[in-house]
């Protein structure tokens, strides 16, 4: 798609609207002189509501048709059906080439659209394994801060939004007009898009508490080893039957649950503490420190110094 001076931007309003992430497109857009930015409501759907406000705009879907990119800012209830009308801007304005690009659950807006089948994409990570639920045709990658997929782009939330609106201004005219509109937004230039979402905590909620005793005794114990036979025998049961049970309990392997359970303890201690990173691989369980941070790098897509320097203030973020 060529892109020229006053590129029309779009920005859809849908019911329950989060106020940050239209915010986002708004601001980052809005403020830049390349950019003409338009915000529209579907009249079909009533007043859009959001956080104690309305959204009151004189812009209805008309404005999809005229747009060069339309963006979707992310909405209270992802998995509430979209109104047709929206639906079919949405349609019609990717089918005339129009760039369409979601912020945090708008994700699920293009994907009742049907515009995100068979294509990877992204929301946040609280939304990712519904939005796979409710469109098993999308590659979801509940990791990643945002996928750019050439006319179709989506992002996790908040400030994986500030993120890719960055990342459209750089595609389009390249790294010095998004570089000083980040100035501007006192936000980092770039982070790429393939950059872990950083989730509450890696290790699955249990669904079952028959072995939660012997989850408890894991989790005290992260840096010793341990092996599946004797956890069976921690459990007072077999190795098959153990891994049954373990499965149905928290959706996976133990040596899964463990490992990530080693990667939020890992996590926790170069948030909190200065702790070298040697000492964090033991202390964590995750053996050497080259297998430490191959193992942290393959689950956060960053390296322990480098997390510790996002997550930790002061000078010791920088220690590794």
């Amino acid at each position: 798609m060529s892109v020229v001076e006053g590129h029309r931007v779009a920005v859809l309003a849908l019911p329950g609207v989060l106020p940050l992430d239209l915010g986002i497109a708004v601001q980052t857009f809005g403020s830049d002189p390349h950019y003409q930015v338009t915000v529209c409501t579907d009249p079909s759907a009533g007043p859009v509501c959001s956080g104690g406000f309305t959204v009151g705009t004189s812009a209805g879907l008309e404005a999809l048709r005229d747009a060069d990119t339309v963006v979707v800012p992310g909405y209270l209830v992802p998995d509430a059906p979209v109104p047709a009308a929206s639906l079919s801007a949405l349609r019609s304005a990717h089918a005339r080439g129009a760039r369409m690009v979601s912020i945090c659950t708008g994700a699920f807006a293009l994907a009742a659209a049907g515009l995100l089948d068979g294509r990877p994409a992204t929301t946040h990570w609280q939304d990712a394994a519904a939005l796979q639920r409710l469109y098993p045709r999308i590659e979801v990658r509940p990791n990643q801060l945002y996928v750019d997929d050439g006319d179709v782009l989506t992002s996790a939330g908040v400030t994986a939004g500030v993120d890719l609106c960055l990342h459209v201004i750089r595609r389009d005219y390249g790294a010095a007009a998004a570089n000083a509109r980040a100035r501007s937004l006192v936000a980092p230039p770039q982070r790429p898009g393939g950059q872990a979402q950083f989730v509450e905590r890696f290790r699955p909620a249990s669904r079952g508490e028959d072995l939660a005793p012997v989850r408890a005794w894991m989790l005290d114990n992260l840096a010793q080893r341990q092996s599946v036979d004797e956890l069976a025998q921690r459990a007072h049961m077999s190795r098959r039957t153990f891994i049954r049970r373990f499965q149905q309990e928290t959706g996976t392997s133990p040596m899964a649950w463990l490992t990530a359970a080693r990667i939020d303890r890992a996590r926790e201690l170069l948030e909190t503490t200065t702790t070298p990173v040697e000492q964090v691989a033991r202390l964590s369980g995750l053996g050497s420190p080259a297998a430490f941070r191959a193992t942290f790098h393959r689950y956060v897509d960053t390296s322990p110094a480098g997390y510790r320097a996002t997550f930790r203030a002061g000078p010791a973020a920088n220690r590794r």
